[in-house]
């Protein structure tokens, strides 16, 4: 009998012992990803910001109150991606002009890397977009390097570079800033005496142009923003270069409630990745060799008697 415990207790602690490095690679990293069920409201503010209002036809200053509201389209997701719908809201808490800006966004990514892939109707504000580098969120274990982010505004990815480790709410985080060089978004027409343009009645076209600076606190484990800062700055400016206004200046930060909801959102996943790939996995290959050990001697003792 006690030899019989022994090879049983073998082949339990082998077995134990193989399937720790499944739980670590394989399965704690297919458990471990982006939700297709999303659902997430962000809110930012901007302290004495200046835009251009297209109802009162001049530059106003004000604080606003930005809302951004995030929702996963279960249907279009399926494999390794994962399809977010995004809506912008920008109000002008101080002039009492709401909606001065509306924006949409529908992105695909993978939801391990965070990297955008180009399927299910991508779009910006119903334009179609070409998706490339990081998405909502950097790749698990983040890296002290450099990634390419997808800057919405431009419709392209640039760099964000790795700058240092903070805390954020007392957890750790990488720092990221990628500065996005001027970049035209759009062309429009405006009434001539808003740019100043005296020789001209009526209207007149003008390019937009975007140019900014996006910095980024990741928590590296989980690869998930716990803050952000978004400096932006925008001008309208005539065709032939002579003439140009705000379009939108701003630095945009988030809330204290969203800065506070994003990082208990990543700590519950450091945790429950750590359970995954730390934890579990050590309970797994000390309980395997302990009953490799007890399962030999039982074997070896029966064996002498």
């Amino acid at each position: 009998m006690r030899r019989v415990v022994g090879v049983i207790l073998l082949a339990v602690g082998a077995f134990l012992i193989v399937l720790a490095p499944l739980v670590r690679f394989q399965i704690g990293g297919s458990l471990i990803a982006a939700p297709a069920a999303q659902y997430g409201i962000s809110k930012l503010e901007a302290t004495g910001a200046q835009y251009f209002s297209a109802k009162d036809l001049k530059v106003m200053t004000g604080d606003l109150a930005i809302t951004v509201t995030t929702r996963g389209d279960v249907s279009q997701s399926q494999g390794d991606r994962v399809v977010w719908d995004e809506f912008t809201a920008v109000n002008d808490a101080t002039n009492g002009n709401p909606g001065i800006s509306l924006g949409e966004r529908r992105s695909a990514f993978n939801k391990y890397t965070g990297e955008g892939i180009n399927c299910c109707a991508v779009n910006i504000d119903k334009k179609p977009s070409k998706l490339e580098g990081q998405i909502y969120k950097f790749p698990f274990d983040v890296e002290k390097k450099t990634y390419k982010v997808f800057n919405s505004t431009a419709g392209m990815a640039f760099d964000a570079t790795f700058v240092g480790e903070e805390d954020v709410n007392g957890l750790p985080a990488y720092k990221f800033e990628q500065v996005a060089p001027e970049t035209k978004t759009e062309t429009r027409t405006v009434p001539a005496s808003i740019m100043g343009v005296t020789d001209v009645t009526g209207d007149v076209q003008v390019d937009r142009f975007y140019e900014g600076k996006n910095t980024y606190w990741i928590e590296p484990v989980t690869g998930s923003p716990v803050k952000q800062e978004q400096q932006r700055n925008d001008v309208l400016r005539t065709q032939d270069g002579a003439h140009s206004i705000i379009a939108f200046a701003a630095t945009a930060k988030m809330t204290p409630q969203t800065v506070d909801e994003l990082v208990r959102n990543a700590t519950e996943g450091k945790s429950q990745i750590t359970l995954l790939k730390v934890t579990i996995p050590v309970i797994l290959l000390l309980v395997g060799l302990a009953l490799l050990v007890t399962g030999f001697l039982l074997v070896r003792r029966t064996g002498r008697g």
